[in-house]
């Protein structure tokens, strides 16, 4: 088996052992439901359409009503009681907004006996959207933050102010109903209230902190978007129980695991990595440079969610940005490759789920007459990798939980 290989096989095996379906089974056996009222189940994000399936399977007739809202290519067919949305990301559309809009229809008529099955995952920022201002610019915001270098708890902190269903608010229109919410965290440390902008968890964040991240990244914005930033989210609620099922700690779990099964003596370094892309990418290298006397097959993993600061108008994602910084990193080395990719099957806007890289990768991309340090100066990791097979492509997996970077050196 070449390196490239053994390098597919963990991606594969990894993202398998992080597939939300038998854990929401787990936790929807455990929930007590009022057998009194009614029973609605909201499925968003990302992973929505396999949570919702999973439910369906366990609660069966059970439910009276249902909705999944995921993103475009994510539904994989008809289900038997919930109705299925695709919607936009990681910028919504007018999808978005009528997904959110059948979604309130469904609760807000609940009463105190009624309960809301809420199957919430990564994405459901973007595809999950009833915004408080015109539509518009609230678009023309989340593209602002996406392209500022600002991390996924300072975007939705913001997000959270100017929507009528984000940061708990979404729990109020269910009241007085019960929510049980099941989460597949894509955010480190698993914090509730960031977690798809946490639309049934109280918001610790308030309109200063959004209004000094918008400070701080220069952004400008309308006055309209400055004065709904004040209106306060939700501190406190009584109607919701949460578990979470999964999140980024598992997915390097799972990694070191299927690389151990191939022989590798594997470390994980961290699941809470947290810089841009270009900088993880040349730490990696680093860490793949200085093991290169080890006698020893050695795999290094490393998990937790990138930024890229926009400066280019290429294309790519902070994955793939990750691998071709790499690639300049180990540049002549043998028996060595990098790879990195989202979990969810997609890394930005583009049909990759990341990058994978070797000390032949430059080379190649020379006799290609492709420069790779002026390509990641344009932001073009996606065009830089595509021509030298560099590209992670799986399709949407199903699951969302942060990236998984890994360094394997065989020896």
């Amino acid at each position: 088996m070449s390196l490239r290989e053994s390098a597919a096989l963990i991606i594969k095996n990894s993202i398998r052992e992080v597939l939300p379906g038998p854990k929401t089974r787990e936790a929807l056996q455990k929930i007590e439901l009022d057998e009194a009222g009614k029973t609605v189940v909201i499925s968003v994000g990302k992973a929505a359409y396999s949570m919702a399936k999973a439910a369906e399977s366990v609660l069966k007739d059970r439910i009276d009503s249902g909705i999944v809202i995921t993103k475009y290519g994510h539904v994989k067919g008809e289900l038997k009681y919930c109705e299925c949305f695709e919607a936009g990301h990681p910028t919504p559309d007018a999808n978005s907004f009528l997904a959110a809009e059948k979604a309130l229809e469904m609760v807000m008529p609940l009463g105190e006996h009624d309960n809301v099955v809420f199957l919430l995952s990564g994405g459901a920022s973007a595809l999950f959207e009833k915004p408080l201002v015109d539509e518009a610019q609230v678009q023309r915001m989340t593209d602002a933050l996406l392209a500022s270098g600002a991390d996924i708890t300072e975007i939705n902190t913001v997000r959270k102010h100017v929507s009528a269903i984000k940061g708990g608010r979404f729990a109020l229109a269910c009241a007085p109903a019960h929510i049980k919410a099941i989460v597949l965290s894509d955010v480190i440390g698993s914090d509730l209230s960031v977690i798809g902008s946490g639309p049934v968890t109280p918001d610790r964040s308030t309109g200063e902190d959004a209004f000094a991240i918008i400070e701080k990244y220069h952004l400008k914005v309308s006055a309209d978007i400055l004065e709904i930033l004040m209106m306060e989210t939700p501190k406190t609620l009584d109607n919701v129980e949460a578990e979470v099922i999964g999140d980024v700690a598992l997915l390097c779990q799972a990694a070191k695991k299927a690389c151990d099964s191939l022989g590798f003596r594997t470390v994980i370094l961290t699941d809470s990595l947290a810089c841009e892309a270009q900088d993880a990418g040349a730490f990696l290298a680093g860490i793949a440079r200085y093991y290169q006397k080890s006698k020893t097959s050695l795999a290094f993993v490393v998990g937790g969610e990138t930024v890229v600061h926009l400066k280019g108008k290429g294309m790519g994602g902070r994955n793939q940005e990750l691998a071709l910084s790499a690639a300049l990193g180990i540049q002549g080395l043998e028996n060595t490759c990098i790879f990195s990719i989202g979990s969810d099957g997609t890394d930005g806007p583009t049909d990759a789920a990341g990058g994978i890289v070797d000390g032949e990768t430059i080379g190649r991309m020379k006799e290609n007459r492709i420069d790779a340090a002026k390509m990641l100066e344009r932001n073009d990791s996606y065009n830089a990798l595509k021509a030298v097979q560099g590209l992670v492509i799986t399709g949407p997996t199903g699951t969302n939980v942060n990236d998984v970077a890994v360094v394997l050196i065989e020896r």
